[in-house]
Order: C-alpha cells, then structure tokens, then sequence
C-alpha cells in the first residue's frame, strides 16, 4: 500500500508543468526507480529530480539496500538507465582514506569558490571505486546545488541543480 502511495504522490509530482515543460524530461520515473532497485534491492527512501550538467534530467534514488547499506543510484530520464552508483561511507575507514589525496576542508574550498552559498551537508562516497566529497549548497538565489569534489585529484566532477526532493536526505 504504501509503496503504491509513494509511487502515485512521485508521478503526480513528476507530471510538474515546471519540471516536464522548462526541462523537456521525457522518461517515466517509474522505469528508473525499477532499474535502480534491480541493481540494488531495498527501500527507497528518497527520491530527487535534478538537472545534471552535461546530462540533463536525472532521478537519484536513495536505497537503503538489503545488503545494509545506502546506496545512491542516477538513472538518466531520457533512456531509464542507471549510470551511477555510489554508496556512503565512513571518511576514517581504509577505503576512503587510502585514496584520498585532497582533504575535505580543500574541497569544500573548491566548492564553494565555484558555487557560492551555505554548506547544508557534506558526505563522503565511493564512486566507481574512488573516493568523492558531495557537499549540498543552498546558495543566495535559494536554489539547491549537489557539487561533487574528487578527493584524488580535488577537481569538481558532478554538479547538480535540485528540482524537488521527496523522503529523507
């Protein structure tokens, strides 16, 4: 039942005039969030909409999945096809700090000179195997932007405009 809810509250949401019109999205949400389970079967417990530079209209999906991790899972719109995976982890596990060569306090830097604003949170990922710095800025205009910084290389990768969020960040 409320898996039902969820997905009739996420397509009422999704056939938004602002998102469908400003942004020409032309996948069904519902194909994505199948795709995004297949690959890591859970819970969803959040969905977003965004704008990702370079790629256009994208879902993010946060699965708690049944291995016990959070995993986050980008499904192209257009074709309903995942193109990402990342899984939180702890930034003192081996994992993460092996690899990273840039700390988080110089990426936060490199982020917020490009994308100006109010850090609202800060995550340390796996992405394809290598450590990433995700940090949320709520900037002046209001607008929300996810800034993805390699913590390798401290370049930004990923950035992406928020257009709405459901469920728990």
């Amino acid at each position: 039942m409320n898996k039902k809810i969820l997905l009739v509250t996420l397509a009422t949401l999704f056939s938004m005039p602002a998102f469908a019109n400003n942004h020409a999205h032309n996948g069904p949400m519902e194909k994505c969030m199948k795709a995004a389970l297949a690959k890591h079967p859970g819970k969803v417990i959040s969905l977003e909409a965004e704008i990702e530079k370079g790629r256009g209209a994208i879902y993010e999906f946060d699965i708690v999945g049944t291995d016990g991790k959070e995993w986050e899972v980008e499904c192209e719109a257009k074709t309903g096809k995942v193109f990402e995976e990342e899984v939180d982890v702890d930034p003192n596990s081996d994992e993460f700090k092996s690899k990273a060569k840039v700390t988080m306090e110089q990426a936060k830097k490199t982020a917020l000179d490009k994308y100006p604003g109010e850090v609202e949170s800060i995550e340390y990922e796996l992405e394809n195997g290598n450590p990433v710095y995700e940090f949320d800025i709520k900037q002046a205009n209001g607008k929300e932007v996810e800034v993805e910084v390699d913590a390798i290389t401290g370049k930004i990768g990923e950035t992406e405009e928020e257009v709405y969020e459901i469920g728990k960040d």
